[in-house]
């Protein structure tokens, strides 16, 4: 490709509602345009690298046995109505009505429809089965941002695994475990897998594959020593057991005027740390009101409350709802005497006496209170979200807490959908079995922004050469006869070894050019000048380092080749 011909409108300024780095740097160095909010095009320079992330997709998929299926973005509602998932998608699924006044709504995902075919196996002699599509995806974002990163159009691959069993299934999540790795490891990344939440795909387990960067909107826990991680929507750690005192034989009230917060009653003279106090907080689950209760200094994961109840519709109460149910106001609830209310409380609680909560009576609270003896707790659960520097759940050492884009998640489905589609085979014995299934997602454009989040400098992109739009830059200095065709040369050399080469043609100033190679991110540049001409050598310049070094003309292409084909 000649620059000179190619469509490659670099701009100088970053994007005045960009936040993250990639959504800066794909726009200046033309690589994508926005639509409208969530909904971007793909420049030539983006779709060049798009196509080999799908390319290693493919070549790692099908190297585990799996087959290709194109399957349609338009499906019905009723579908997706009798899996159950039509009200747990709620808003973010398009949804609308053909001429015929039926409904129809945009693929988010494809569990359903690969299901209904798969209702055409009718024997274990069929199974095990791969199947994936690479193909767009529909959410009704609230708040897209960070440019590819969180859009309302987008390009997932998904596969789906099919089994007689539970061990079947097993071995299948495990095959695309190591796929995934290898996957992201070709693309260069540096995704840790995690264990993470379900959430609305359900099934018995899943994890995430995680790119540590600060532009993304999940959190990991990670120990360093042992290599425990999880998404901090599953991510446990250890609760140093507490030593309390007995305390009273009943919970005793006091006043606690003007005190609204866990620190007001930390700081108030009688009252209590924010370890030994009882936080209440109320929430509609499913149109029915439960407390939830947790340590006062520890916050809720909403993840993990939403994993535990079930609940698809999900809310805090509103004030005039607490008001109603408890008789006070946020600042002043406990749980203790409530009954005909479901109650869940953090394990952290378990055990716990002489502790401080709510009266409900505002500017109230009641001081020696035992939570098994007084408060008649459901259920209990791991509710809190952890923090950085507490132990480790499986070690004990102090863990860490990052931002992370989420790169590829995996699931293991079991029989959710197969049962509730009516995907059956008959087993060894005649007898009809519901098939065993799993979900393996990655999305192409995000994790082409995910490797400019991780592989950017001062200057611009600086992409691995297995997903460059190019993978050498030859740029020319001066457009006279014999710097241009020493130039052509080199180029028509490296494109006929099958090095993917752009050729920097244009009247720019070389500076100009420089620039823009830099800020497109390709891997290797040379460039060719009258100067270095009269003594027979060019520069070739590695965009990962920096490092430029001098070379002769006559060995430039084969030096250049190596090194690009050890880079793949």
């Amino acid at each position: 490709m000649r620059w000179s011909k190619a469509f490659i409108p670099t701009l100088r300024d970053d994007p005045t509602d960009a936040e993250a780095v990639s959504h800066k740097l794909l726009v200046r160095a033309a690589f994508i345009r926005q639509l409208m909010a969530g909904v971007y095009t793909l420049l030539p320079l983006a779709y060049r690298s798009r196509r080999k992330i799908r390319r290693i997709i493919e070549e790692e998929m099908d190297a585990i046995g799996g087959q290709e299926f194109l399957f349609p973005s338009l499906h019905p509602a009723e579908i997706w109505r009798k899996s159950g998932r039509l009200e747990i998608m709620g808003d973010e699924m398009f949804r609308l009505f053909d001429r015929k006044s039926g409904e129809v709504v945009l693929g988010m995902t494809h569990e359903e429809i690969f299901t209904t075919i798969a209702t055409e196996l009718t024997s274990y002699k069929q199974l095990p089965q791969i199947w994936y599509q690479i193909h767009s995806k529909f959410r009704d974002e609230p708040r897209p941002k960070s440019g590819l990163l969180r859009v309302r159009e987008f390009t997932m691959k998904d596969s789906y695994t099919f089994d007689i069993d539970q061990e079947g299934l097993d071995r299948a999540f495990d095959a695309h475990y190591a796929a995934y790795k290898r996957i992201f490891e070709r693309i260069g990344l540096d995704a840790i897998p995690v264990e993470a939440s379900s959430g609305a795909m359900g099934g018995s387990g899943s994890v995430e594959f995680m790119v540590g960067s600060s532009a993304g909107e999940d959190l990991v826990a990670h120990c360093p020593n042992c290599d425990y991680a999880a998404n901090v929507e599953r991510a446990d750690t250890r609760v140093p057991a507490a030593v309390d005192e007995q305390g009273l034989e009943h919970p005793e009230k006091f006043a606690t005027p003007g005190v609204r917060t866990i620190d007001d009653l930390a700081s108030f003279d009688g009252g209590a740390a924010g370890d030994r106090q009882i936080k209440t907080l109320v929430y509609v689950l499913d149109g029915e009101t439960a407390l939830v209760l947790l340590r006062g200094d520890h916050a809720l994961q909403e993840q993990k409350l939403q994993d535990e109840t079930g609940a698809i519709e999900f809310r805090p109460a509103h004030p005039e709802e607490i008001k109603a149910l408890l008789g006070a106001d946020a600042g002043s609830l406990g749980a203790v005497d409530v009954s005909d209310v479901t109650i869940i409380a953090d394990t952290a609680l378990r055990g716990r006496t002489n502790m401080t909560t709510g009266a409900n009576e505002n500017d109230f609270h009641l001081r020696g209170v035992n939570v098994e003896r007084d408060i008649q707790v459901g259920s209990w659960a791991s509710l809190r979200e952890v923090k950085a520097g507490e132990p480790c759940i499986a070690c004990g050492e102090p863990i860490d807490v990052f931002g992370a884009i989420e790169c590829g998640h995996i699931f293991k489905l079991g029989t959710k959908y197969s049962e509730s589609l009516g995907a059956m085979v008959l087993d060894q014995n005649g007898k009809s079995r519901p098939i065993y299934m799993g979900s393996y997602g990655i999305g192409l454009e995000r994790n082409l922004a995910a490797v400019v989040e991780t592989h950017h400098d001062e200057k611009g992109i600086a992409w691995p050469v297995a997903v460059a739009p190019y993978e050498v830059v030859v740029t020319v200095l001066k457009l006279d006869e014999e710097t241009l065709g020493a130039a052509d040369g080199v180029y028509e050399q490296l494109q006929s070894a099958g090095i993917e080469t752009i050729i920097d043609d244009r009247k720019e100033r070389p500076g100009v050019k420089f620039n823009d190679a830099e800020l497109i991110g390709v891997p290797y540049r040379i460039t060719i000048g009258p100067r270095g001409l009269a003594d027979g050598v060019v520069e070739v310049n590695t965009r990962g380092t920096g490092d430029t070094e001098t070379m002769s003309l006559a060995d430039v292409v084969a030096a250049v080749v190596e090194r690009v084909e050890a880079a793949r």
